[in-house]
């Protein structure tokens, strides 16, 4: 490929040669003697070849419509599905930034089609989903049966809220069918990675969001940067509703502890969903209250626990139990680590790393790998008082 300037001159024996010509960006290079040209990679001047080039020639003049054209070439659609695909069923990112320029690109149906597969992106929370890929004129590929992808983060993506496996009435979105549709055409789906950051607290709310599978921890953090752990949600809460009614500011930190699966919905369309349904009015009612309750609940603990032994009691004694838990000991399944355990009852690392092992020595608890056995329920239960 050439790369010429506006003073290097061509030979007719190489213009009548098929090659591209690369217009320059913004330093346009020396003038060179006739028969050179830069390399596009080393960007160095090779000499001419043994063939003598006629200095004589006329010079090569590259007219602007000819510029926009090399600028605004087509790009393949079918490179761009292919992007598209790599996209969605692979995390692929480079396929993403592909796309991306494209969509900026000049040509008008470059970028109508990068735009195109960018709004139908399920990354993106367009409304159209990825079940069925868009196809361009006579490229057409079915994905419908290719069942052995992988899920993003293999998590059981839900791209239908009334088709949901997971459903349960105590959910948020436990609604009826006719409500769970006028849900499913105002929210966004999106899959997020653990340790993503969906609202902080002090911020203005753009909406709530429902929980459909996956953990979130939901934290406030001090002045001195401090973070305590308030909560962490499960599947089918809600995260921000009280925030996205009244308009405030969010009232804590929401971060993914694990892959999720997140239903959004923006301030706007959850009150006029509240107006026009009762339905979900009471269900979000019900929800409030019972975080109000959940909220006196734990201020008595921390408030009145006055030890860190019996804070850290009490966390231990509040996870769930695992189904092959006996009657004399309790087994627990845990994925906290030393410093969320300090978060969650307002202490230092260092401090559960010394009580944890204390409790051990004391034959209170045992671990196995990352099972917690709680060996004394009654001993723990006696240091929370």
């Amino acid at each position: 490929m050439f790369a010429t300037s506006k003073c290097q001159s061509v030979g007719p024996a190489v213009v009548s040669q098929a090659f591209r010509v690369q217009v320059p960006a913004a330093n346009p290079q020396r003038c060179r003697r006739a028969g050179e040209y830069v390399h596009p990679l080393l960007d160095d001047t090779i000499p001419p070849r043994n063939e003598t080039l006629n200095t004589s020639a006329t010079r090569l003049e590259i007219s602007p419509s000819a510029t926009s054209e090399v600028q605004a070439s087509e790009i393949d659609p079918l490179y761009l599905f292919a992007c598209w695909v790599e996209w969605e069923l692979r995390e692929e990112p480079s396929a993403a930034w592909d796309l991306l320029a494209a969509a900026q690109s000049s040509h008008s149906d470059t970028r109508a089609h990068a735009r195109a597969l960018l709004a139908s992106s399920h990354h993106l929370g367009g409304i159209a989903t990825a079940a069925r890929p868009l196809c361009f004129g006579k490229f057409r590929r079915d994905f419908d049966g290719e069942t052995d992808m992988k899920a993003p983060y293999g998590l059981n993506i839900i791209e239908d809220c009334t088709e949901c496996p997971t459903a349960h009435p105590d959910f948020f979105c436990g609604f009826s069918p006719s409500v769970l549709s006028s849900l499913n055409q105002v929210s966004h789906k999106s899959t997020l990675p653990a340790g993503a950051i969906l609202f902080v607290e002090g911020q203005s709310p753009r909406g709530m969001f429902i929980l459909c599978s996956g953990r979130v921890n939901l934290s406030t953090t001090s002045r001195e940067g401090k973070i305590l752990i308030l909560k962490t949600a499960e599947a089918g809460e809600a995260m921000g509703l009280s925030a996205a009614i009244s308009g405030a500011g969010y009232e804590v930190t929401a971060e993914t502890a694990t892959p999720c699966q997140l239903n959004f919905v923006d301030r706007v369309h959850l009150l006029e969903l509240m107006q026009a349904r009762s339905e979900v009015s009471v269900r979000a009612a019900q929800s409030l209250s019972r975080d109000y309750h959940l909220a006196y609940r734990d201020i008595h603990d921390l408030v009145l626990t006055r030890s860190s032994a019996g804070k850290l009691a009490r966390l231990l004694l509040s996870q769930p139990p695992a189904k092959d838990s006996g009657d004399s000991q309790t087994r627990i399944h845990t994925f906290m680590t030393h410093e969320e355990m300090a978060q969650r009852i307002g202490s230092s690392r260092e401090t559960v790393t010394r009580l944890l092992s204390d409790l051990r020595r004391r034959r209170l608890i045992h671990v196995e790998g990352p099972t917690l056995v709680i060996r004394d329920r009654q001993a723990l239960e006696a240091l929370t008082v």
